[in-house]
């Protein structure tokens, strides 16, 4: 029997034996269903979020035939990525997540590099993320003001960009303060933002295209293949590649239901359902999403131009304009923003939470400065500390804005390219290193495991290439892309950072066992 202040039910659960077979305590209160699981990865994905916020990239880069099977093709592709995860996860189910499979799967000689790398690839996408996330809705609040008082057209109020940080600052406060509330409150908001998730998109496909006097043909939505907005590149096959980068943004957070473990009842079972069932469902939702909006759009154009009344955010236009050609006003299409709002609401307050819960399984096993400051956990059983900490970094990336967007779209790339690789290096070490000596959980692929892995890690590689390339030519400082930089940069300095000093300290995940 397991010794632990938790009573004889908790003691029984089989995520909390395995977590004391992997030498942990169980310090965080185990209280999540698989829905709950589920939803905090749901609604991390949040295709409200990701769809809205990329539209007009999906727009300008092939348009609908690349948002409507471009979408697929990155949904089929990040499930092998899922899977993966989910048959790992089974096995070590911890709220460290990817830096612990890779310090288990690298072996002995490789597991403190393995480990560091992969959890500040982890850390770091994972604040990057909620910088993008938080950001994009202070951005979509500035829209609706602008909306509600006019339009861009009518004289509207348009945010400058310092009050678009203090709307960013605001909602950041908001989410640390939810996040610093009982995992049994967390719980009911990840339900209630899974819930809204799938309404809201329902809702949206369903009020759209009723409102919108014009419609789009079948065939403009299924074939119909933009070039004329594409910043000068000529190669269709250019262009769809980019295209896909709105379906892979969407497609990223379900390394939530592995960093939730730990809070989560039989959680080698349930962390898994929750990978996958996330991703699984966001491909369904996503697509009618995709579908419902695309048949509202019949002048790409417009709803790229920066003169139009949102300023150039396509989705809010398409909402706007629907419903003022039809009613005479766009008042629909204002509260249609607002279903948006509160689903990426959701989508940064979820981001947090895994934030806080990765940092806090780093910082435990002494990875950050000031590690002890950030594994503590209060009365309530959550990681206060680390909640406070992810929430005010992802405050002072946001800053990055107010100097030049180009260096702010540089620091939030990670969120996508610096968070598959973090996904991809615990698959890599679990098809080579681990190839043989890999004791899978109750979730396993079996034989299929290594096909299925070697997939994973090989899209995660082409995405990483082909995310990485010009997206406009000719190519100059303002039209140069600087994800590579930046991903380039953090591969710097986290290697530099063991070289120089981490390797002679970090050994790795520590365990705590002796303490309790």
């Amino acid at each position: 029997m397991v010794v632990s202040s938790q009573n004889d039910a908790v003691s029984l659960d089989t995520g909390h034996a395995r977590l004391h077979q992997l030498g942990y305590k169980q310090e965080l209160k185990r209280d999540l269903s698989v829905i709950s699981n589920f939803a905090f990865s749901f609604s991390i994905i949040s295709v409200l979020t990701g769809i809205t916020t990329l539209y007009s990239s999906g727009l300008q880069f092939g348009g609908p035939a690349v948002m409507v099977y471009g979408w697929f093709i990155a949904g089929f592709f990040t499930m092998f990525v899922g899977l993966s995860m989910a048959e790992i996860c089974s096995s070590y189910p911890t709220s460290g997540g990817l830096y612990y499979w890779s310090a288990k799967l690298a072996g002995p000689t490789w597991a403190p590099f393995a480990s560091w790398l992969t959890g500040w690839f982890n850390i770091v996408g994972q604040w990057a993320v909620t910088t993008s996330v938080d950001f994009s809705l202070a951005q979509l609040i500035q829209v609706i003001i602008l909306l509600s008082t006019g339009g861009k057209n009518g004289g509207g109020f348009q945010a400058s960009k310092y009050i678009v940080i203090a709307f960013h600052g605001g909602i950041l406060l908001v989410h640390a303060i939810l996040n610093s509330l009982p995992i049994s409150w967390l719980s009911f908001f990840g339900q209630l933002a899974a819930a809204w998730n799938v309404a809201g998109v329902f809702v949206l496909m369903i009020a759209i295209p009723l409102a919108t006097k014009e419609k789009a043909s079948a065939e403009f939505v299924f074939t119909h293949f933009n070039t004329d907005n594409s910043n000068g590149i000529k190669s269709r096959a250019y262009i769809f590649v980019l295209g896909l980068l709105m379906s892979q943004y969407t497609l990223t957070g379900y390394d939530a239901s592995a960093h939730m473990t730990e809070e989560t009842k039989d959680a080698d079972k349930n962390g898994p359902k929750g990978i996958i069932s996330a991703i699984g469902i966001s491909i369904i939702v996503g697509w009618a999403y995709i579908l419902g909006i695309t048949f509202a759009v019949t002048d790409i154009p417009s709803l790229l131009s920066t003169e139009n009344d949102a300023g150039g955010y396509a989705i809010a236009q398409v909402f706007y304009q629907a419903f003022k050609s039809r009613y005479g006003n766009g008042i629909g299409g204002i509260i249609c923003c607002c279903v948006v709002a509160v689903a990426i609401f959701f989508c940064g307050m979820s981001s947090v939470t895994s934030n806080s819960r990765m940092a806090y399984a780093f910082s435990r096993d002494g990875a950050m400065p000031f590690s002890s400051i950030w594994h503590k956990v209060n009365q309530n059983e959550v990681p206060i500390n680390a909640v406070w900490m992810s929430a005010f970094i992802s405050f002072c990336m946001a800053l990055t804005s107010l100097g030049s967007l180009v260096a702010f779209q540089a620091m939030v790339s990670i969120a996508t390219i610096g968070l598959y690789i973090a996904y991809a290096l615990p698959i890599l070490f679990r098809v080579t290193l681990a190839r043989n000596t890999f004791v899978p959980g109750p979730f396993n692929l079996g034989r299929y495991g290594i096909f299925v892995g070697w997939v994973a890690v090989l899209w995660v590689i082409t995405i990483s290439i082909l995310f990485s390339l010009p997206v406009a030519y000719p190519v100059t400082g303002e039209t140069l892309n600087y994800t590579p930089v930046a991903v380039g940069g953090l591969l710097i300095l986290t290697v530099s950072s063991w070289i120089l000093r981490a390797r002679h300290w970090f050994k790795g995940p520590i365990t705590n066992i002796g303490s309790v």
